[in-house]
């Protein structure tokens, strides 16, 4: 794959910094701006990472939230939100990089 061009590299960032505001919805929309460009592979892999992750985190905030009825849910959703704080700023960093970055953690559902 060659060199994303800066444009790239911004809108990969934005794909990943999004998910801290708006979830699964920002990578969504890049995904689906882009998936048909030829062009565009780096962003796409970079879009669709940030969506399987950010689809993992409204999965785990879903079973949190479940599980404030026996009180631990509200660690899970705490710690969930600190994950994602911290995963999205990072790969945000490494995307505006050109870095491809993986999530530590995510369903990959979306191939």
């Amino acid at each position: 794959m060659s060199e994303a061009s800066q444009d790239d590299k911004t809108m990969g960032m934005v794909a990943h910094l999004s998910g801290i505001l708006i979830g699964f919805i920002g990578p969504l929309v890049i995904w689906l701006i882009n998936k048909d460009k030829a062009d565009k592979g780096w962003l796409n892999s970079q879009a669709k990472e940030a969506l399987n992750f950010q689809i993992t985190v409204t999965i785990a905030y879903i079973v949190g939230m479940i599980l404030t009825m026996v009180l631990i849910g509200i660690l899970v959703v705490f710690g969930v939100m600190i994950a994602n704080l911290i995963l999205c700023i990072m790969a945000g960093l490494k995307a505006n990089e050109g870095v491809d970055y993986r999530y530590p953690f995510a369903l990959r559902l979306i191939k």
